[in-house]
């Protein structure tokens, strides 16, 4: 257990031979949507084309642009092992990516730019945006978690830069609406990227940028047992209850990924990859399925729920779920990934180096008036875990004095938050 009075923020700190990166998009766009295997086809599917938008369940890729890339050390920070366009081919329709800004520029970043940067916000788009170019008949939904609060006008920007705005969709209103156009329709007007932005207002000027809680609610994101998928409506608080919420219009978002602890008796948490299986299961019977989480949302809401986000999703049969929620058993045009381990126990210990007593030494040493520093109680087979934070700052702020002490010493090494949940704080953007 952690001291009570040490405050509530936990570092990771996993020293490593190389800084992790996320795996280079491939710009060729050819991949293999609907209009690769069939003219007829919306989303993959014929049966789709005459549906609303929001008669439909989206899945998608959480995280999509942070990667567990073997080539430069496991980042075990990642929620997936397949970068935005391999989830596209493979037939996934939505893409969730946490967005910051650093230097004035939009990146896509896990908690912060210092940790794990999957590069410009921009150029991840102008990659969708070929994509999407050469696969016609497709409806993509972006989901970007503005973490830092940028304005609407830094986000038309990227989106403009990337060439993608040309295929943005603007709805007609801006509050929950049941007058979605088909799938045929936004294609044949091409208007067919629909993209929700969290802790950003309405802008006449940038029209397509959807202020997410205004049309979507979602259940809760930190899960870290298998008992503990429910469809509650976790955000936004103005909504209690998710059949109501979708009676009025609203448009309902599942989370189904869970975390595990790094090790016994941890207090960092990790996507769980030991569970993965279960959890990308279509199955309805045992808890933690995906199929038994959407199964249940659907009989409590009146629904089914329109957006799915999982980690991994080559794993498990997370298609396979979705189009069962959609009633369609005529899927093409899909492309499937190669597997890829995605990290055992013995994976997350090895290539660690223990920097216990420098880190326990350099702590003592930052600018910021710390309450108290303890010893650290929770060591493992190669690092410790070192409970720091002020309190009166961000997550970010307390990383980077940690991370300039690491640039200070010379040594090389990745710093991970990897979705970290200690106590009563709640890591942005997971």
């Amino acid at each position: 257990m952690l001291q009570s009075s040490l405050l509530s923020v936990v570092a990771g700190v996993l020293a490593a031979t190389s800084t992790v990166y996320a795996l280079p998009q491939s710009n060729s766009g050819s991949g293999s949507g609907s209009g690769s295997g069939s003219s007829t086809a919306c989303n993959n599917s014929p049966d789709l084309c005459s549906r609303s938008y929001n008669n439909i369940t989206h899945m998608g890729a959480h995280g999509s642009s942070f990667l567990r890339d073997g080539n430069n050390g496991l980042a075990a920070a990642g929620n997936q092992n397949f970068n935005a366009t391999d989830a596209l081919d493979a037939g996934l329709r939505l893409l969730q990516a946490q967005v910051h800004k650093e230097n004035n520029t939009l990146r896509l970043c896990h908690t912060s730019c210092g940790i794990l940067d999957a590069g410009p916000l921009e150029d991840w788009l102008t990659k969708i945006n070929v994509w999407m170019k050469a696969n016609k008949n497709e409806v993509v939904t972006l989901l970007l978690v503005n973490s830092d609060d940028a304005k609407p006008d830094e986000f038309g920007q990227a989106i403009n830069g990337s060439g993608i705005a040309e295929l943005a969709y603007a709805p007609a209103t801006q509050e929950p609406t049941s007058e979605w156009p088909t799938l045929k329709s936004m294609i044949d007007n091409s208007t067919r990227l629909v993209t929700f932005v969290t802790n950003i207002d309405a802008s006449t000027q940038y029209p397509y940028l959807m202020p997410e809680f205004d049309y979507v609610f979602e259940t809760a994101f930190e899960v870290p047992s298998l008992t503990g998928f429910n469809c509650t409506v976790d955000r936004p608080s103005k909504i209690k209850d998710g059949a109501t919420a979708m009676a009025s219009n609203y448009m309902g978002l599942v989370n189904h990924f869970k975390y595990q602890s790094l090790s016994d008796n941890s207090d960092l948490f990790i996507p769980d990859t030991e569970n993965i299986d279960t959890v990308n299961s279509d199955g309805t019977s045992e808890d933690g399925q995906l199929g038994k989480h959407l199964q249940e949302c659907r009989q409590e809401w009146g629904a089914v729920p329109n957006f799915v986000l999982v980690d991994f999703f080559e794993k498990g049969q997370v298609l396979a779920a979705t189009d069962t929620m959609n009633g369609i058993s005529d899927a093409t045009g899909r492309e499937e990934v190669s597997d890829e381990s995605i990290g055992s126990t013995t994976d997350r210990q090895v290539g660690m180096v223990a920097l216990t007593a420098f880190v326990a030494a350099a702590v003592l040493i930052l600018t910021m008036d710390y309450e108290s520093i303890a010893t650290p109680e929770s060591c493992y087979v190669d690092f410790c875990l070192l409970p720091i934070g002020t309190g009166t700052v961000s997550v970010a702020e307390d990383i980077a004095e940690v991370q300039k002490v690491l640039k200070a010493s010379g040594l090389k090494y990745t710093l991970h938050s990897a979705g970290t949940t200690v106590a009563h704080f709640t890591a942005p953007g997971t």
